[in-house]
């Protein structure tokens, strides 16, 4: 009798532990990938390797997720909601007899545009923060076309017309351009992938949209390119190094083979991809780190002025860094922004593969091959004619007057056939100031890229402007400046449901008066987002 109790015992003890572990396989398999497409096969286990791929090092493992998670509080972070953006203090309308010169880092970022668009298709409006209205502008190519400076990469072109915004004042837009190379012309690349394999990864917008993301650029790749894949979780490991890029199989590979656990060492990450940057460096090439996260650090460093300082000492390497963001819910977008300002690259957020495709293949060139670096922009108003001014966006970007003349302050990079829009709204002393009268200069300040000294280009800009119709460039122009406007006022709670629905329409109203040619379809897009805003309210 006593075996036979022992037995049962014994019995029920195995069911137990077996129970236990369906319960554990099961509960690890409950991620939902939704409908999400690689190719023609729905996202499945394959996109994952054996659970010690990706990562080496120590194991850590992360407390839950409360403020405490994060080894410092970091007042920039909005712990009840998961997302953070950096604080954008409008800096509102300047009077010229007091401030001159407006000067800002001329560089073009477009995160904000598809990370602001995430929240509008979802029926929502995003936080006013996460509303860069530069971005939101610099997200469309136009049309007009700009005489290029022989002895510069930069072309220019103004147009200045009626002010969306008030009818009594007029918007100043300025254009500036460097040509488009061809694919041919490029530099090989070294580009270093630092990829987040962290569990905060383990949804289907951040790590299987981020590997088919990738996919679309390897394709682009050139025998002579030489590309490594470093990943971070708990630990870091470099799990690619010095691939040619004729072995795109080999690329792929290793990129799908990656799988999601553990905590989040991006400070590791960051130091082990620099080292491999160096080891591969090429002369004269493209020498590149790819960050793509969903910026949520969590072991070693994890602040934004933290990281700020860290990433400022690798500036000098000739290493570019650039950030592609990833995922909804605990977008650490401010950790985002900053990494690629302080970092010498540009930062964008991914949010389908229509967006990948624009900035990885696209816009290959615009986004990763530098012909600029710390470039700056300072406008120069005359008193005589106008009395105010407002710059629209670039609050994280703007610049003491002194800092436009010293070489050793950092400012913006561009690239091949970048198109960057500033928009002022002015308002002139006299009503009706006469035609030809001088209005402001546009003061542009560089290095070509590798030179410590910086280059200065200036031209003046007239009132005769006004005296054509307006181009459907500014038209398209003054309706994405609404939008902006119209989001983050709406966030803060500033209109009326009627009142936004008015706005609105006026804004669609505008944006259909001017796509233009629109050969890439995304002025098109814009109006179909708008519509969309507009159902919602």
């Amino acid at each position: 009798m006593k075996r036979k109790r022992q037995a049962t015992k014994k019995r029920l003890v195995m069911v137990l532990a077996v129970t236990l572990a369906l319960i554990l396989v099961l509960g690890g398999c409950s991620v939902d990938y939704g409908a999400y497409d690689h190719g023609n096969d729905a996202v499945s286990d394959s996109y994952y390797p054996p659970d010690n791929a990706g990562s080496s090092g120590s194991s850590q493992t992360a407390d839950s997720a409360a403020p405490g998670y994060y080894n410092n509080y970091d007042p920039y972070f909005d712990y009840s909601s998961g997302e953070s953006y950096l604080v954008i203090e409008e800096q509102g309308e300047l009077l010229v007899s007091r401030n001159p010169e407006s000067t800002f880092s001329l560089k073009v970022d477009t995160a904000s545009y598809s990370n602001v668009k995430r929240f509008v298709e979802n029926g929502d409006l995003p936080p006013a923060d996460a509303v860069r209205t530069e971005e939101l502008i610099n997200w469309f190519s136009y049309d007009e076309p700009i005489k290029f400076d022989s002895n510069s990469p930069f072309g220019f072109y103004t147009e200045i017309g009626p002010s969306p915004f008030n009818e009594d004042k007029y918007l100043a837009m300025i254009r500036v351009a460097t040509q488009d190379i061809d694919r041919s012309d490029l530099p090989p690349s070294n580009i270093v992938f630092l990829i987040d394999v962290s569990g905060s990864m383990n949804t289907h917008d951040k790590l299987p949209l981020l590997q088919d993301s990738l996919a679309l650029f390897i394709d682009t790749l050139d025998r002579d390119d030489r590309i490594s894949i470093v990943t971070y979780a708990s630990g870091t490991a470099v799990v690619l190094e010095g691939a040619r890029g004729s072995e795109k199989e080999l690329i792929k590979d290793t990129v799908y083979s990656l799988r999601p656990a553990g905590s989040t060492a991006g400070e590791g990450g960051i130091q082990l991809a620099y080292e491999c940057a160096e080891e591969n460096f090429i002369v004269g090439g493209n020498n590149r780190i790819i960050l793509c996260s969903d910026g949520d650090f969590n072991v070693g460093i994890s602040t934004v002025s933290e990281l700020s300082k860290f990433i400022s000492k690798k500036r000098d390497t000739g290493i570019y860094l650039s950030v592609l963001g990833f995922g909804t819910g605990n977008i650490r977008d401010d950790i985002m922004e900053t990494l690629a300002k302080d970092g010498n690259g540009n930062y964008s957020y991914i949010d389908s593969l229509r967006t990948a495709e624009k900035v990885l293949v696209d816009e290959l060139a615009t986004n990763l091959f530098t012909v600029a670096d710390d470039v700056k922009a300072q406008i120069v108003f005359d008193a005589d004619a106008v009395y105010s001014y407002r710059l629209i966006g670039y609050e994280n970007r703007l610049l003491a007057t002194e800092d436009f003349d010293d070489d050793r302050k950092d400012a913006g990079e561009i690239g091949a056939g970048t198109d960057i829009i500033a928009l002022y709204e002015i308002e002139l002393v006299e009503r009706d100031t006469e035609v030809g009268a001088h209005l402001f200069d546009v003061r542009i300040r560089y290095k070509n890229p590798g030179e410590r000294e910086s280059q200065l280009l200036e031209f003046p800009v007239a009132l005769e402007r006004m005296n054509r119709s307006s181009s459907t460039d500014f038209g398209f122009v003054s309706a994405v400046a609404l939008y902006g406007d119209y989001l983050r006022s709406a966030a803060n709670g500033d209109y009326s449901r009627s009142e936004q629905r008015a706005l609105v329409d006026e804004i669609i109203y505008l944006a259909e008066a001017n796509l233009g040619s629109d050969k890439s379809g995304y002025r098109a897009d814009f109006v179909d987002l708008l519509h969309d805003l507009r159902f919602a309210l």
